[in-house]
């Protein structure tokens, strides 16, 4: 059996024995022993691994440029995150995402990795920090508190690219529902009671648009994010970096991740405000929300087969009982909602470690960091699969929203102009206690002619199509 080999490392506290062979250096050590709190590591955050490396990258560069860093160091660092920005070394991001520290082992993590894969392209051995060290040339002219917080809004950017894809994929299956079921005629409810008429299009139409119209407010609250506080390392005051650095690193960083960046105005502020990280996920819960009630009207109008409303047929996806056979149940909308409650307590989360910052940093961005990157990314998945295995398949049982139609005492709405509310009222009361229909009591009591009728019944006047665009254009934005 092959002995293990090791390499010994050194910090303040005193030294440690690692493995040879990892990347990752005594810093990170200590945060795998110190925060073993969710089991998840920073690589499965893959946006902030590529964003830290992203920012490392021009770090030193910028580095480089002003005289701080030699060629052959700055040559290898940079080369060394662009292969953890291509994927590579991912593995060696150990550190549990929620962290003390405000994002330090995070930062050390970074540092120590690109520092030893620097040594090897240098042609020394990891942990020959006296040719490159992780602090001294890594970390150069930064602070985890500059670092950090510009990861994270890196990472958040892109993440939320893929959220804003997804959801305008969901509008757009929304909208073609919208218009293929354009001309179905059913009954529209409030407070769950019989209202008037519309059609199915109108209904399924009206999600797409309330789903564009939240694409728009998280492209808004996105904008916010491209303001980093890079260059203000410790607290904003920008010490231990040159005159220029910051200006100079973020044009580079520009560079590096093709991001529209721009350095905050005050960079004090910048540095203990998460202003933006709430306002954004204010918006996810308001999507969450919205997504979270139109899965809601999905199983109503589902629901039966026999004994529900039964307006509308989901894609059978799943066997929904292990005892009633036959049974299938709205799994897709189901796990769309619990989603949405996921978002919404991640928003709490959010809200309460905001909050809890004091003075020149807020020191529980982490737990921010990754509510965020929970909600992003499953709300993004959630609207795929709404789409792709529910919206799509969506069929509409028309025989049945015919007969409600006809029978729904909600019509007398539509002859209430011609015949006067007094009558209307009369009517609806009769048809309620008789079961008849309104269509039928109209004509019999001689308020209006069969021709007359059936021109106030048409569905175009009574769903009050002309007086709305098709649904796919439909927005109050």
């Amino acid at each position: 059996m092959t002995k293990e080999k090791y390499r010994t490392e050194r910090d303040g506290l005193g030294t440690r024995r690692l493995p040879a062979d990892v990347y990752w250096g005594i810093h990170t050590l200590r945060a795998v022993e110190n925060f073993p709190i969710t089991g998840q590591a920073i690589s499965s955050n893959g946006d902030l691994v590529w964003a830290l490396a992203a920012v490392k990258c021009a770090a030193a560069r910028t580095n480089h440029v002003l005289g701080l860093l030699g060629s052959r160091e700055a040559a290898a660092i940079e080369t060394a995150c662009q292969e953890i920005m291509d994927g590579k070394w991912r593995e060696q991001f150990v550190v549990d995402v929620i962290q003390g520290g405000a994002g330090t082992s995070t930062n050390m993590n970074a540092n120590e990795v690109i520092a030893n894969r620097a040594l090897e392209i240098l042609g020394y051995d990891k942990g020959d920090y006296e040719h490159l060290h992780p602090n001294d040339h890594v970390n150069l002219s930064q602070s985890t508190n500059d670092v950090y917080p510009t990861a994270a809004n890196i990472a958040t950017i892109v993440a939320a690219g893929r959220l804003l894809d997804a959801m305008g994929s969901l509008a757009e299956g929304f909208a073609a529902k919208g218009v293929e079921f354009a001309s179905i005629l059913k009954v529209g409810r409030t407070q769950l009671q019989d209202a008037v008429p519309m059609t199915l299009g109108q209904e399924f139409g009206g999600h797409g648009v309330t789903l564009n119209e939240d694409r728009q407010r998280l492209s808004e609250a996105l904008v916010l994010l491209h303001e980093v506080n890079l260059g203000a390392t410790a607290i904003g005051t920008g010490l231990n970096a040159p005159i220029g650095y910051a200006r100079r690193v973020v044009d580079t960083l520009v560079e590096v991740t093709g991001l529209p960046l721009e350095g905050a105005e005050n960079l004090v502020e910048a540095t203990q405000d998460v202003g933006a990280f709430v306002h954004l996920s204010g918006v996810l819960k308001r999507a969450a929300v919205k997504v979270s009630k139109i899965c809601n009207d999905l199983r109503l109008l589902s629901s039966g087969p026999r004994a529900g409303l039964g307006e509308i047929r989901l894609p059978p996806m799943q066997a929904g009982s292990s005892i009633m056979p036959g049974k299938v149940n709205p799994v897709i909308p189901e796990v769309v909602n619990q989603v949405a409650y996921e978002v919404i307590g991640n928003d709490v989360t959010i809200t309460m470690a905001a909050e809890a910052g004091q003075l020149q940093l807020n020191a529980f961005e982490p737990i921010i960091v990754h509510s965020l990157t929970k909600s992003i990314s499953h709300l993004a998945v959630a609207c795929r699969v709404l789409r792709e295995r529910c919206v799509d398949g969506i069929t509409a049982n028309v025989e049945h929203l015919e007969r409600s139609v006809a029978d729904s005492i909600g019509l007398v709405t539509a002859l209430s102009p011609r015949i006067g509310y007094y009558a209307a009222t009369k009517i609806a009361t009769d048809a309620e206690l008789t079961g008849r229909r309104v269509a039928d009591l109209v004509l019999e009591s001689g308020l209006l002619t069969a021709a007359e009728l059936a021109d106030l019944l048409q569905p175009a006047k009574m769903a009050n199509i002309v007086a709305f665009p098709p649904p796919e254009t439909q927005s109050r934005d």
